[in-house]
């Protein structure tokens, strides 16, 4: 069947990054077929919406998350010590496959709540997060994280590698959900275990890698200590540093680490209001872009960002590169949406098939009511979006061309069975932080 959106404020997100006025979206299928503003093309049997204005653009890329942390969000936020107090010893004892489908379902509604149609994840048993990702009818790069100290789902690095294959040979072929390798971090592999990485993913050529990389001042310190090296220079000893590693943060980097980047063809996930709550500063995102490393918008997980969703993202990507700047002009409100679309696609690499509205490629779109008062008037669309958009604008998701809500309602998860089970892991999570609490 033939779909017409038509009368829309069309965000295309190609390379001019137009706002089309009275712009239409043509879906056959799965694929756009074409697009266009003016009347729209009238075709027998298809249906046609009248958008009466709203904004049609790409379903948004999230390039970074910990989905089923949603059941850590907003835990001992004030207590300095929550890593190694509560959240450390919450997830060896709680974190299974259950409780991760609990939070993954969570994570899922509300990043289609909020337009966001691509999600690169990274946790543990992430089997279960690629069923849920698939169930609610999102695209998804579910990430098994490998690490060395004693993660919920292995107990050695043999057994990160294994949980890594069940998980590629779950999903080899599935057409919205791609198995990634997740070596944590520097600091948590080391340089055995990434050149391990390395080796396997020269093997799995499709299989995408992910990292967390120069995050932090004791990762640095660590680094330093342990190889008299910068964090990229250690990945790149261990001869990681590739083409479309999606790394993650990248707040402690220079000019000879960019550089370094930038000939390698990594990607980064930019995760700004994670990196400001936890005071760790702020990356140096228009040197990356300027020397051609592609950087998506980011959440990083809800314990660190709380949201999931992109719009709170937009304000501080903009905002602390002004900061940084000393200036208005570092990067405009344009330039954020389309790292959130056709920039994070790329990141992904995934921007042959989703993150701008062309004829050929995915149907994954989001309408966006204008009818808020804090939207009104609009003069600068992209403006409008990045420092007054919010989730709860987002009327209606498709991906593939199956509409996943429409009018705020979610149509492929029970919203009331997805809280009721994320609510009942929180109630454990806080009678064992009462337990610790009382233990001293």
């Amino acid at each position: 069947m033939t779909l017409i959106l038509s009368n829309a404020t069309l965000l295309p997100c190609t390379p001019d990054m137009p706002v089309l006025a009275n712009g239409w979206v043509q879906v056959e299928g799965t694929t756009i077929t074409a697009t266009g503003n003016g009347p729209a093309p009238a075709i027998e049997g298809a249906e046609t919406i009248d958008c009466g204005g709203d904004i049609v653009m790409p379903g948004m890329v999230n390039p970074h998350c910990h989905m089923a942390m949603t059941l850590f969000r907003g835990l001992g936020e004030d207590v300095d010590d929550r890593l190694y107090r509560y959240v450390l010893p919450l997830e060896r004892k709680y974190v299974t496959r259950a409780m991760v489908r609990a939070g993954t379902a969570l994570a899922a509604l509300e990043l289609i709540q909020a337009g966001v149609t691509t999600v690169a994840d990274m946790y543990y048993f992430e089997t279960e997060v690629g069923r849920v990702v698939a169930q609610a009818g999102i695209r998804g790069v579910v990430g098994q994280t490998i690490a060395d100290f004693d993660p919920p789902d292995h107990k050695d690095i043999d057994g990160g590698f294994a949980l890594t294959e069940e998980l590629v040979a779950e999903f080899s072929g599935h057409d919205r959900v791609i198995a990634s390798i997740a070596p944590h971090a520097p600091y948590s592999t080391d340089v055995a275990v990434m050149n391990r990485v390395a080796r396997w993913a020269d093997d799995h050529p499709d299989v995408p890698v992910q990292i967390h990389l120069a995050e932090m001042d004791s990762e640095m310190d660590w680094c330093a200590k342990h190889h008299g090296l910068r964090p990229v220079e250690v990945v790149e000893k261990a001869g990681l540093l590739r083409p479309s590693l999606i790394c993650a943060h990248c707040l402690h980097v220079n000019a000879s680490d960019i550089d370094k980047m930038a000939r390698a063809r990594v990607c980064v996930a930019h995760n700004a209001r994670s990196n400001a709550k936890a005071g760790r500063g702020i990356a140096p995102v228009e040197a990356m872009r300027a020397a051609g490393i592609p950087v998506g918008v980011a959440t990083d997980g809800p314990m660190s960002g709380n949201t999931l969703d992109l719009f709170s993202q937009f304000g501080p990507v903009s905002m602390f590169q002004k900061l940084a700047g000393h200036s208005r002009r570092p990067m405009p409100a344009v330039e954020v949406i389309r790292m959130a679309t056709i920039e994070g696609a790329k990141v992904l690499g995934l921007d042959a098939r989703i993150g701008s509205l062309e004829a050929g490629k995915q149907a994954d779109l989001v309408r966006i009511d204008l009818s808020a008062p804090r939207l009104q008037p609009i003069y600068d669309t992209y403006a409008t979006l990045v420092f007054a958009g919010m989730p709860a604008d987002v009327s209606d998701v498709m991906v593939a061309g199956r509409w996943v809500m429409r009018d705020r309602e979610v149509l492929s998860l029970e919203r009331r069975k997805v809280l009721r089970d994320a609510l009942q892991v929180a109630s454990h999570f806080k009678a064992e932080m009462v337990r610790i609490d009382a233990a001293g």
